[in-house]
């Protein structure tokens, strides 16, 4: 198969996941789209916003559209560890007794983390090597999860009572923070049309595991072009407040800036956004287009930026724009 074919064929695959998931899920285009390039990219999605903006919603729909194994979690203050990943049980067979793994709800390829900031941290982090190695270690034995694994975690704003801080460490990991947004006027008026009816819209798989992981072996070799990685690399050096020519924006409000997994999600996420846009390369464009959702978790800001209430966002918009001026 041609460069080419595969990228149509993997145009035609986003476009039916689209259009699938378009079937429930009102407006939120940009969150939708930002779903599946994690998706495709082998990452995790942290997904931020209000009580019934339709984030749940969202991720059930994008399940529903995979043929692959779904879980969730409803993370509560008395969450366990135990109740994420498993825990070994004695079992007695022909009088003889042995541990048994009753697996957790991790145990599968598309996870929905509910409400994750509502449990304490010591079950947040439960997550961590999940969500890195594609594995969990349960009583000193190593069990690999299936693969594909996606992680789509919901939360609420932290200034919400009874939420914690998810840890640094953990935000690292996931490689898309999307802030979802409340309906307009239009798309409010459309949901309840659709959802208080009589008849309910359903969702229909439109990819299996074999797509998904085809489609992220086609990304893995999309070559990158000389001046779309300096830029990448330059932006995550001027989002560091200590670095030579960091904005005034860096240096004043900023504690510390983005990990070489921002620089890892900047350009896996460009690579996707070239390959639907029917490109074999990634553009500066495509990295301008997904320094928001990449950075804005991994750009922690110090005292005095969260005091004046900076947005993350327009730090980081002033980052890029420095490094893509450069040559």
């Amino acid at each position: 198969m041609t460069p080419e074919e595969e990228i149509a064929q993997f145009r035609e695959a986003l476009l039916r996941l689209k259009a699938a998931v378009g079937k429930v899920i009102v407006g939120q285009a940009d969150i939708v789209e930002g779903a599946m390039v994690a998706l495709f990219a082998g990452g995790h999605v942290l997904l931020e916003g209000v009580p019934g903006v339709g984030k749940t919603r969202l991720v059930r729909a994008l399940s529903d559209a995979l043929s692959l194994s779904f879980g969730r979690i409803q993370f509560t203050p008395d969450l366990m560890p135990s109740d994420v990943l498993g825990t070994n049980m004695i079992v007695e067979e022909g009088g003889h007794r042995r541990f048994q793994l009753q697996k957790g709800p991790v145990f599968s390829h598309v996870l929905l983390a509910d409400e994750v900031n509502r449990a304490t941290p010591k079950t947040q982090s439960a997550l961590l090597e999940a969500m890195q190695e594609g594995a969990v270690t349960i009583a000193g034995v190593t069990h690999a999860l299936p693969s594909p694994f996606i992680v789509l975690a919901t939360q609420n704003p932290l200034e919400m009572e009874g939420t914690y801080p998810l840890p640094e460490a953990q935000l690292d990991r996931f490689m898309f923070k999307l802030k979802v947004p409340s309906p307009s006027a239009a798309e409010l008026g459309e949901i309840l049309d659709r959802t208080t009816g009589e008849h309910t819209p359903t969702v229909e798989p439109v990819l299996d595991q074999a797509g998904v992981l085809s489609a992220r072996a086609l990304v893995r070799r999309v070559p990158t072009p000389e001046v779309t990685k300096r830029m990448i690399v330059r932006a995550v050096e001027l989002s560091h407040p200590a670095s030579s020519g960091a904005p005034p924006l860096v240096t004043r409000y900023v504690r510390y800036g983005a990990s070489p997994r921002g620089a890892q999600a900047l350009l896996v996420a460009a690579k996707l956004g070239a390959l639907a846009a029917g490109r074999f390369a990634p553009s500066r464009d495509d990295v301008r287009k997904v320094g928001r959702p990449a950075l804005r978790h991994r750009v922690l800001l110090n005292f005095e930026g969260e005091a004046e209430g900076i947005d993350p966002d327009r730090v980081i918009d002033e980052v890029i724009e420095v490094a893509a001026r450069e040559p």
